[in-house]
């Protein structure tokens, strides 16, 4: 009887072996999202303003101030974005023209309402502003027909004033 058992439980491994083996080999095909980020063009001519702030709120590194600077970081606009988590610190630049303070902090508060943002900071532009015959501002280095072009785009007044000259 102790035989009929273990020859039955032989069949029956040799069985589930047979069954489960494959003689085609078909790869296994995966599919994985990839983010396509699209790079930040950075405008040559704009004007760059450095902001620092302090976000309340966060409990960890990965999951909330890597989200906080990723969300800014891809905002219209922004040259970069970093989170300090340990500081609670973020450190903003940006095109003045494109993003303001409280649009960087309408975004933080907008991942979640834990978020606050206090000590808001605003550097001034990394280009500096408008001198009297206008070497400083946007139509800088250019040529007078590219100067009365870029006015229209300029926010400066001393550029306006220097093409209609």
């Amino acid at each position: 009887m102790m035989t009929y058992i273990k020859n039955i439980l032989m069949v029956g491994v040799i069985a589930l072996f047979a069954m489960n083996c494959k003689n085609e080999t078909k790869p296994e095909v995966k599919t994985v999202d990839v983010a396509t980020e699209t790079a930040n063009t950075i405008d040559p001519n704009a004007t760059y303003a450095k902001a620092e702030f302090t976000i309340d709120g966060m409990t960890c590194a990965m999951g909330c101030a890597k989200t906080i600077e990723n969300k800014i970081a891809k905002m219209d606009g922004v040259k970069y974005a970093t989170v300090d988590f340990d500081k609670k610190l973020a450190m903003v630049e940006y095109d003045e023209a494109k993003v303001t303070p409280a649009l960087l902090e309408k975004t933080v508060t907008k991942v979640s309402d834990t978020y606050k943002v206090s000590n808001m900071k605003s550097a001034n532009s990394t280009k500096t502003s408008c001198d009297k015959d206008c070497t400083k501002a946007c139509c800088t280095n250019k040529t007078e027909a590219e100067k009365t072009a870029c006015s229209g785009e300029c926010k400066k007044a001393c550029c306006a004033t220097k093409a209609s000259a």
